[in-house]
C-alpha cells in the first residue's frame, strides 16, 4: 500500500445566499482539499430544496469518478435548512461517530449552541458523503480534525480511505 491516496472530491454548497462569486466556507474547503492531496473534481452551488440537494448528490453518488462528498450548509433547523431530510435517505450506512465527534469538538469553539448542527455523515453507493455546517469555522474544523485525517491511509489504527474498497462487499 502506498502511503499516499488521492481521492476525488465533490464539494456541494447550500445555501440561498451564497452563489460561485461568494462563498468564503466553499472556498475554503476547496482550498483545503487540494492542500491535502486530494482531487476536487466537481463543485456545485443549490438552493435549500430537498429535491435538487439529492439529485445533485445522486448523480455524483452514482458516479464511481468521485470517491467522497463534501457538503455545506443547510445543516441547522431554520425552515428552510433540508440537508439531512435531503441526503440522509441515500445513505446505505450511517456514521454516527462523525456528528458524535463533531458536536463534541465544536462545543470547545460555541458552547452548548453545538447542539443546532445536524452535522452527519454516510456511505452511499460506496461513497463517502460529510454534510457539514455553513460556516467557514464550522468546516475548518471538521476538515482538519475529522475528514483529513479520516481520508489519510497513514491514519491509524484505522481510516475510512483505506476501507472505500469494501464498502460495497456483499
Amino acid at each position: 500500500m502506498t502511503d499516499i491516496m488521492s481521492l476525488r472530491l465533490a464539494l456541494l454548497t447550500i445555501s440561498d445566499t451564497r452563489g460561485a462569486d461568494n462563498d468564503p466556507s466553499g472556498d475554503l474547503l476547496a482550498g483545503m482539499i487540494t492542500a491535502a492531496g486530494h482531487g476536487l473534481v466537481a463543485r456545485a452551488h443549490e438552493r435549500d430544496d430537498r429535491y435538487r440537494l439529492r439529485a445533485c448528490v445522486s448523480q455524483w453518488i452514482a458516479d464511481p469518478g468521485v470517491d467522497v462528498v463534501i457538503s455545506t450548509g443547510g445543516t441547522g433547523f431554520t425552515g428552510r435548512d433540508s440537508t439531512p431530510e435531503a441526503l440522509m435517505p441515500l445513505l446505505d450506512k450511517h456514521i454516527e461517530g462523525f456528528g458524535e465527534l463533531f458536536r463534541h469538538l465544536s462545543f470547545a469553539d460555541i458552547g452548548a449552541s453545538t447542539i443546532q448542527s445536524r452535522a452527519f455523515a454516510g456511505i452511499a453507493n460506496g461513497t463517502i458523503l460529510f454534510c457539514l455546517p455553513g460556516s467557514t469555522g464550522a468546516c475548518r474544523l471538521a476538515f482538519e480534525r475529522i475528514i483529513a485525517p479520516q481520508l489519510d491511509v497513514t491514519t491509524r489504527p484505522c481510516n475510512l480511505a483505506s476501507l472505500r474498497a469494501r464498502f460495497l462487499e456483499q
